[in-house]
């Protein structure tokens, strides 16, 4: 039997530990409830963003899938659909939309977001995709070379919703307008104007 100790050691340890406990799960769970709404409201936009390019027939591949995240009533596709219950909000870690059109180097433009960490605090970024031009390496042949633009960029406890559509509405307006006007460099001087530049890869 332990001896009693009005200033048990232990004790003092299992109180603090308790109070970690529950500070650390009221973080994850505002940490949930924050990427949940952040990636139902996103999904939703993207899929709106999908089908209006379709109607001027402009192709725009989406990850997730529809067929995961979406049940449609009977003959109303596109328009006219819920979240599939069995869909886990929370586990989407990354989204994209993504140009198919083949000509003006069109192909692999794409708004992607993803979530991140820096010294443990979430983060949410979204940046917009595009193919700079090709170049030949000796070793590996001819790579395409992708840019990046920063659309919106913040920890999640402090996400702005209003921000982040502000900032989204006007690069797909851009992104759109490009399109009706057969002229790409309109978008890429639209976003060297107004956005930060990100990192640059090759594919």
């Amino acid at each position: 039997m332990a001896p009693a100790d009005k200033d048990d050691w232990f004790a003092q340890l299992d109180a603090e530990l308790q109070r970690k406990t529950e500070a650390i799960s009221k973080d994850r769970e505002e940490i949930t409830y924050q990427k949940t709404n952040i990636n139902k409201a996103l999904i939703q936009d993207f899929w709106n963003i999908v089908n209006r390019f379709g109607k001027i027939n402009v192709q725009l591949n989406m990850e997730p899938s529809y067929s995961e995240f979406a049940k449609f009533d009977q003959d109303k596709f596109p328009d006219v659909w819920k979240f599939n219950p069995a869909f886990d909000l929370e586990a989407v870690g990354a989204m994209q939309i993504v140009d198919m059109t083949q000509n003006q180097g069109r192909m692999g433009d794409s708004i992607k977001v993803w979530y991140y960490s820096v010294d443990s605090t979430p983060h949410v970024r979204m940046v917009f995709v595009y193919c700079e031009g090709e170049h030949y390496y000796k070793y590996n042949g001819w790579k395409r070379i992708f840019g990046q633009f920063v659309i919106y960029d913040a920890p999640l406890s402090d996400f702005n919703m209003e921000k982040m559509h502000e900032s989204l509405g006007d690069v797909v307006m851009a992104w759109f307008e490009s399109h009706l006007r057969n002229n790409r460099e309109t978008l890429v001087n639209h976003l060297k104007t107004k956005y930060e530049k990100g990192e640059t890869f090759t594919e």
